[in-house]
């Protein structure tokens, strides 16, 4: 089943909209959708926490990275700061999923000069 997306007015896609889409095209009624996309932003956000990657089959991967501490500069006054070791999550996007993008056309036009 495709979901529509077409009609959204704002560029970022919102949990809201996502249960909506869920109550208007597959019949969920509006608790149902808000349970099930908050349940699986939990179970995305358990499996990441505990340290696990996260795999959506034709979508892509969610990888946690961990970074070293390292020396940094604080742009403003160019003094030097100390970068704390920390973890951040990663997205590698799928073939399929970046075939789909590429094929949709939608990447900007490189200006002429």
């Amino acid at each position: 089943m495709e979901l529509a997306v077409e009609s959204l007015e704002t560029p970022a896609l919102t949990k809201a909209q996502l249960a909506e889409m869920l109550f208007d095209q597959i019949g969920l009624n509006k608790r149902e959708s808000k349970d099930m996309i908050d349940a699986f932003f939990d179970l995305i956000t358990d499996s990441l926490v505990e340290g696990g990657d996260v795999k959506i089959s034709g979508f892509g991967n969610f990888q946690i990275r961990t970074k070293a501490a390292r020396p940094g500069r604080n742009p403003r006054t160019g003094e030097p700061v100390a970068i704390e070791a920390r973890r951040v999550v990663t997205f590698h996007a799928s073939p399929k999923l970046k075939d789909a993008v590429q094929a949709s056309g939608g990447a900007p036009e490189p200006s002429g000069g």
